[in-house]
């Protein structure tokens, strides 16, 4: 089978190759790719930055969509022609995937099936964030910075769909605008304004929750936004590794919660229920148009080496996916 091999740091260093197709294991399906996500970590892993966990294809790609072709003898819920899309912790810059038969939902008839590979990580990395993790209820308010990204749309329309306020940070005003499109209702262009000031200002009550993918000086100025028992969870450092001198007095006097989360690494039974949880409460959404796929540009696999640039230059909006 066809997948995107990488030779090195850069991303002209990507190609496509021939490899062997992977094998089905128990509780497993193959998936024949349509398209493949591309997100964040696929680049640091191509740069040495984030290797794949332990067992886990080293190929790049964490996310699909497809046609099922093959199911384990112990998978019952899907059958080959079935469309699906769904988590996988490596491969999925390839032709054929296997997949994790309870890390896989059915691709609603209302949604390409390419588009579709734009869906799980981005929708089911916010979901985490909002209700697993924060735990956000109807009429609290929230500010997630990197409102433009594949995480943070996601994270934004899934707000609307709560009835949650929500507030957002980006670089220009042609991506806050697709940021209110997504449900965002307050705006800030960090390039020209102190998101901190605009929000102490315009929201003085603070907001419960904060989604982070920057870090760096972004992290007391958070704690200055946020409610008392406020929670702050960080998914990035897009600022760098290291964060501002925390103010402990802010930190304290908020009883603030601060929690780092990823999704790649987590086990197994976690995919599998965050899956679920996020299929009871959000997918129907999908099918009725109150979610979308948010995409910003299909590429060939071939021209996976664009794609990385132009996620590394932050010059995307949505979602950028790879098509076979």
């Amino acid at each position: 089978m066809r997948y995107i091999q990488y030779g090195g740091p850069a991303p002209s260093d990507l190609c496509v190759a021939e490899t062997t197709a992977p094998v089905l294991r128990a509780g497993t399906v193959r998936v024949k790719v349509a398209a493949s996500g591309v997100n964040r970590a696929d680049t640091l892993q191509r740069q040495g930055r984030y290797p794949a966990p332990p067992g886990e294809s080293d190929i790049l790609g964490l996310e699909v969509s497809g046609v099922v072709t093959e199911v384990a003898d112990d998978v019952g819920q899907w059958r080959a022609g079935d469309r699906v899309c769904g988590l996988v912790a490596g491969g999925g810059y390839a032709e054929e995937v296997i997949v994790n038969a309870h890390h896989l939902l059915g691709v609603p008839d209302n949604i390409s099936l390419v588009d579709a590979a734009g869906l799980a990580e981005v929708f089911l990395t916010a979901y985490q964030c909002l209700k697993t993790i924060a735990g956000i209820e109807r009429g609290q308010r929230v500010l997630i910075h990197a409102g433009a990204s594949g995480v943070g749309l996601a994270a934004l329309q899934l707000c609307r769909f709560f009835g949650v306020e929500a507030a957002t940070t980006a670089s220009s005003d042609d991506k806050l605008a697709q940021c209110r499109q997504a449900g965002a209702v307050l705006t800030v262009n960090y390039r020209q304004n102190d998101f901190a000031q605009v929000l102490n200002e315009q929201w003085p009550d603070g907001v419960d929750m904060v989604l982070d993918m920057v870090g760096g000086d972004y992290l007391n100025r958070n704690l200055s936004v946020l409610k008392r028992d406020g929670h702050i969870v960080c998914l990035a450092m897009l600022a760098g590794r290291y964060a501002d001198k925390l103010d402990m007095a802010l930190l304290l006097g908020k009883r603030a919660k601060i929690e780092g989360s990823t999704l790649r690494n987590r086990s197994d039974d976690y995919k599998t229920q965050l899956v679920s949880a996020f299929h009871r409460d959000c997918y129907s959404a999908f099918a009725s148009g109150e979610l979308s796929v948010n995409v910003d540009t299909v590429y060939d696999a071939a021209d996976a080496a664009t794609a990385h640039q132009r996620l590394e230059d932050n010059q995307t909006c949505g979602k950028l996916l790879l098509r076979w």
